[in-house]
């Protein structure tokens, strides 16, 4: 009988613990973690933990307008909420239709067309994505904002 006892404890406790533990999202910029709820977006979090996902257009500039009027709201279609997904990458889900659209062609996914999220994607390949389009099933760390470089040593050549 009490065997019986320890394997209903035993049932009940590995239960509740997997029912409590939620994925973390770690923001290195930010020096921020927070937990998310399994399937969550991670733009949405991000901005509920006042952490801004929408970078501006180009290295910061145009931060102002972007976050305030400029930025599609979570649609995917500006590109500037591109995230670099630093660990974890095989916890977020695959790579979305807007998310491939937006990084491998220059097709216009809003009013016209924007070269600077594919010059944004070279480089990272394996680990750049949008916020918005982006859901959370473990633990990941995230760097918001990430730099283009422009003028690589290779641009030119």
């Amino acid at each position: 009988m009490p065997a019986v006892w320890f394997a209903l404890f035993l049932a009940r406790y590995l239960v509740f613990q997997h029912e409590t533990s939620m994925p973390i999202v770690k923001f290195v910029k930010e020096k921020k973690e927070i937990e998310v709820p399994e399937g969550a977006n991670l733009r949405t979090e991000a901005l509920k933990a006042g952490i801004p996902t929408n970078q501006g257009f180009v290295n910061g500039i145009g931060r102002w307008a972007n976050s305030n009027f400029a930025n599609c709201h979570g649609l995917g279609l500006c590109g500037t909420c591109r995230v670099l997904i630093t660990k974890g990458m095989e916890n977020t889900n695959k790579l979305t239709l807007r998310e491939y659209l937006k990084f491998k062609t220059v097709v216009p996914t809003g009013l016209v067309p924007d070269p600077i999220p594919p010059l944004a994607y070279i480089g990272h390949e394996d680990t750049m994505r949008l916020a918005c389009c982006t859901t959370v099933h473990g633990d990941i760390e995230v760097e918001t904002g990430p730099e283009i470089n422009l003028f690589g040593e290779n641009f030119f050549s």
